[in-house]
């Protein structure tokens, strides 16, 4: 009786496993991008999907490190994480591959419910070869380095030898087959092929094989897609030439890389961009030539239709220059995603901005706890301050990110951030310039460093300017649900809603409300009023809010 007992319970756990086994593998839709009336949604699961995401560090991309990851991850309510694959672990030895690492990720992922970017450093990582295998580093024959115009290497390896392109090619095309063998579930919802491409100080290879089709005619292809006459590319690009070619041959490069890897699984490519000036053209030695910077993408749209979209790498700290960056890659031909920002607080606010123009994802860089800080990118250190900046952000949004997902896919949104001190030396936040929106009738004014009470006006009572007033924080975004209703999170922000000129005579705020959204529902917990809209509507802590206009006779 009681070996039978015992072979009851074992045939029960086996049975349990081998459930527990087939739930694990359960096969899902494939992650895609699909776009509509000029906005994107990154569909995971068969919904929209908000990437709540954190970028670990370079060297964390070993098993050793992923312990001090997780908790980074939980505590900033991060529901995925971007992390390194690279060419020189994956095969270290030529045709010999080894995906113990990303067995492991996919593992721990799974167990913390966290979903993963691929970030594969290849051939370019910020466009040096440090990530490819030493085998690959070593043999400058097969696999040629740029070369100067007096002649000698550039550290960047040429992207124009198919030598070059086929050996990365198939190390990426055994990570994606592994994938499909391995990720039936889709932990992994998107990959980055290379990594911040180009190269700094060489526009392009001056070495006899480049500068032979250097002096053949512009692709016809590229000039259709232009709509320019053709020619040379010094008739094409003039000073912007010796870049144009790089960033041409470069971004097929990395397109037929993603285009095989897509052919095993289609999971969503991107690039990301090392970015120029914001607004200027830049020198072409002083950029990394070749990249998707904002004032090439056009190029890289045509020379890598198998990429999904490009994206904006953000270590500039400055909320105008800021704004001109997400502009420049919000595209109705690209979806907005920061897959790099950096992780001090001051450019936490920028998530605002971000979310605010329909980003799918936003990814702070350096969240590990392995102690490495890349100050002054970013932050001196992950304290409760700096983790809080980001963290509190996404904790608001944690529970509804695919209904926000699904919202900023259907309906027009809007993002502000404040601004930077208009003195640019420490001036009081009250003289920062109110930002405004028109949605449908009604406008949507900010300002901000202001208390919750009363108006920063008013001489009748004395009051000091609140401790944020100087500070680098405070934003909002905001969703148009229907013609009189808008959802919101935001902090440190006063938001005023009036009417616009067009709009309703008699129009006023009617109700707000407290809450989230649960299931496509919205769910409120309790109504602002009195003093809580008496002066406009005023965050402090990160909130989700919905706000009812109405009109009155």
């Amino acid at each position: 009786m009681v070996r039978m007992k015992k072979m009851v319970a074992g045939l029960a756990l086996s049975v349990s496993l081998i459930a527990g086994i087939a739930s694990a593998q359960t096969t899902t839709e494939v992650p895609r991008i699909v776009s509509k009336g000029g906005r994107h949604a990154l569909m995971v699961d068969g919904s929209p999907f908000l990437m709540l995401g954190a970028q670990v560090n370079n060297s964390s991309n070993y098993p050793s490190a992923l312990a001090q990851v997780w908790p980074v991850l939980d505590r900033i309510h991060a529901n995925t994480v971007e992390i390194p694959i690279a060419w020189q672990q994956v095969e270290p030895v030529e045709r010999r591959f080894d995906m113990t690492f990303l067995q492991t990720l996919l593992e721990q992922a799974r167990v913390h419910d966290k979903r993963v970017v691929l970030l594969w450093f290849g051939t370019w990582k910020n466009t040096a070869p440090s990530y490819t295998p030493d085998w690959f580093k070593a043999d400058n024959r097969r696999f040629p380095r740029m070369k100067l115009k007096d002649g000698t290497d550039h550290y960047v390896h040429s992207p124009m030898f198919r030598a070059t392109l086929e050996a990365d090619k198939r190390a990426f095309v055994e990570v994606m087959k592994y994938l499909k063998a391995h990720d039936p579930q889709n932990t992994v919802i998107m990959v980055q092929p290379e990594n911040e491409v180009g190269s700094y100080r060489s526009p392009r290879d001056y070495g006899a094989q480049a500068e032979a089709v250097f002096a053949k005619p512009v692709p016809a292809e590229l000039a259709r897609a232009l709509k320019k006459p053709g020619g040379s590319w010094t008739q094409m690009f003039g000073k912007q030439a010796d870049r144009a070619f790089n960033t041409w041959h470069t971004a097929r490069f990395v397109d037929e890389i993603a285009a095989a890897g897509k052919a095993i699984k289609p999971l969503p490519m991107y690039v990301n961009a090392s970015l120029a000036g914001p607004s200027n053209v830049p020198d072409p030695t002083g950029v990394a030539s070749g990249g998707p910077q904002q004032d090439v993408l056009d190029i890289w749209k045509a020379a890598a239709p198998a990429l999904d979209f490009q994206a904006p790498d953000i270590y500039d700290r400055d909320a105008g220059h800021v704004a001109l960056y997400l502009d420049a890659y919000a595209r109705p031909d690209n979806a907005l995603m920061v897959p790099e920002i950096g992780n001090a607080k001051e450019f936490a606010r920028f998530f605002y901005a971000a979310i605010g123009r329909g980003a799918i994802g936003y990814a702070p860089f350096g969240m590990d706890d392995t102690g490495y800080f890349n100050y002054p990118l970013g932050a001196k250190a992950l304290d409760d301050e700096t983790l809080d900046s980001i963290g509190l952000k996404y904790a608001a949004l944690s529970t509804m990110a695919r209904d926000w997902a699904k919202i900023a896919y259907e309906h027009p949104t809007w993002g502000a951030v404040k601004p930077d001190d208009v003195a640019g030396q420490g001036a009081p936040a009250q003289s920062t310039p109110a930002q405004s929106t028109t949605m449908g009738n009604w406008t949507i004014a900010t300002s901000y460093g202001e208390w919750q009470f009363g108006q920063k006006d008013w001489t009748w009572i004395k009051s000091e300017p609140p401790v944020w007033a100087k500070e680098p924080v405070g934003g909002v975004a905001v969703a148009h649900l229907s013609p009189n209703e808008f959802l919101l999170v935001g902090d440190h922000v006063r938001l005023t809603f009036g009417t616009a000129k067009d709009g309703p005579k008699n129009g006023s705020v009617f109700r707000v409300e407290e809450g989230r959204m649960a299931d496509g529902r919205w769910v409120m917990s309790r109504v602002w009023n009195g003093d809580q809209t008496d002066y406009g509507i005023t965050l402090v802590a990160p909130t989700v809010l919905k706000v009812m206009m109405g009109t009155y006779k």
